[in-house]
């Protein structure tokens, strides 16, 4: 029997993980695992994807104090969680919590894959504009956003 391929979705909370979830139904053809946020509108995965699911510290960059540090812990938690599952994929819909953990994988040698968010239709989120110029397949969900992602794939909706 063919071993499946490791694959890691991750995103923040929100309207990330929403898109996130559109794909769900691309999750058991892989040996998958989920990072994200940990509040109390992401504990639904850990019921339907037991030992599946892992958590990041939540924190918006509105938080100017306390984002720079959790952001750091957050550095070592995907280094952690990254060592531990070693994906062969890191497929993500952004935002921060992703940043770290596609860097990392990037690093050692994980495909990345990009969703921009659907909520940009004329400009660029932080995470990708950081993740464009290294992930190997970056997706936008707009034809519009082709202006500002020239080399980036139209893939339409995940809706």
């Amino acid at each position: 029997m063919k071993k499946k391929p490791k694959v890691l979705f991750i995103s923040s909370t929100g309207g990330h993980l929403s898109e996130l979830m559109c794909l769900e139904s691309l999750w058991k053809k892989y040996d998958f695992e989920i990072i994200t946020e940990k509040i109390a509108s992401s504990f639904f995965l850990e019921k339907k994807y037991k030992n599946k699911v892992h958590y990041l510290i939540y924190g918006t960059k509105d938080h100017l104090f306390s984002y720079p540090w959790k952001l750091l812990g957050n550095c070592f938690k995907s280094l952690y969680y990254y060592f531990r599952f070693r994906p062969r994929f890191i497929v993500t819909t952004g935002a921060h919590t992703a940043g770290p953990m596609c860097c990392i994988g990037k690093l050692f040698g994980s495909k990345i894959i990009y969703i921009e968010s659907f909520a940009n239709i004329q400009t660029k989120t932080i995470t990708g504009r950081l993740l464009y110029h290294f992930a190997d397949l970056f997706l936008v969900q707009w034809e519009s956003m082709l202006q500002l992602y020239p080399e980036a794939t139209y893939g339409g909706w995940i809706y």
